[in-house]
């Protein structure tokens, strides 16, 4: 007759399982998953961050040598972490991602992209013997954390929201794809003539023009002041006229003199003239 199974044997060897996980795996961090959400943890302590996409190959033959990386993780005092780009297109343009697989380096924000061997070792020593101080920083005006990179980032979403848009007009709802070309460019007209609205009336209100601009009411003190122009000009008329009349009176009296001193020749020459005859 056989005995009966002990209900303690099934949970003795569970625990040996448990047990034994951490010594049949060695020294273990887990690859930390950043997000639109927590990338603003990657500006406080260390980190090493992959860019992947699941369909690229070479993202695929570099993920076994990242997890065994991020398995000393603990033990190099660093946080091994990895960002999906297909999934979190605003990260792909906050760090200006152009090539898969890229990897970067951070240390209490300062960013640093790695561009040496790909490999478990490579990868220790980097961060063991400080390989990175050798590599000079990212620009803070192409840091991640920047109003460019923001603007960037938020492009990149942005795109990628027409594009999902773009996917349901033509595979949800059947629309061709000119069709579908046909409403973002309505869409973007629309919403230029609405911005430029916008625009208008906000620097109507900031700064509003002159013809909108009560005039004040022309009042008796100005009179005097607007016909001083005027009076300036006739005055400078008068005086160009007693200029001219000075002039020909000068001339009159310089010919009067000529024929008075000519006569007076005429009359001293004439009794000469006579006695002469005599």
């Amino acid at each position: 007759m056989a005995t009966p199974a002990s209900p303690l044997v099934p949970v003795a060897v569970l625990m040996l399982l448990l047990c034994g996980a951490p010594w049949t795996h060695g020294r273990r961090s887990d690859v930390r998953v950043i997000t639109d959400e927590n990338w603003r943890d990657l500006l406080e302590g260390e980190w090493m961050i992959e860019f992947f996409a699941p369909w690229c190959p070479a993202c695929q033959n570099l993920q076994p040598e990242w997890e065994s990386f991020a398995e000393w993780g603990e033990d190099l005092e660093i946080n091994v972490a990895k960002v999906d780009v297909t999934e979190q297109p605003g990260l792909s343009g906050r760090f200006i991602i152009t090539a898969l697989p890229t990897v970067y380096h951070c240390k209490d924000g300062e960013f640093r992209r790695y561009q040496g061997p790909r490999t478990k070792k490579d990868f220790i020593n980097f961060i063991s013997e400080k390989e990175w101080k050798s590599i000079e920083p990212v620009s803070s005006w192409f840091g991640p954390g920047s109003i460019l990179m923001s603007s960037m980032s938020a492009l990149f979403q942005l795109s990628m929201w027409i594009r999902t848009c773009h996917n349901y007009f033509i595979e949800d709802l059947g629309l061709p794809v000119w069709g579908s070309y046909t409403v973002f460019a309505l869409a973007t007209l629309l919403s230029g003539l609405l911005l430029g609205l916008c625009m208008i009336f906000l620097a109507d209100c900031l700064c509003p023009s002159r013809r909108h601009r009560p005039q004040p009411y022309p009042s008796k003190k100005l009179l005097p002041e607007s016909s001083q122009p005027l009076r300036k000009v006739e005055e400078e008329h008068e005086a160009d006229d007693e200029d001219v009349s000075e002039e020909e009176a000068e001339r009159k009296e310089g010919t009067n003199k000529d024929f008075s001193q000519s006569a007076i020749r005429q009359r001293s020459v004439g009794p000469s003239l006579a006695t002469d005859k005599s």
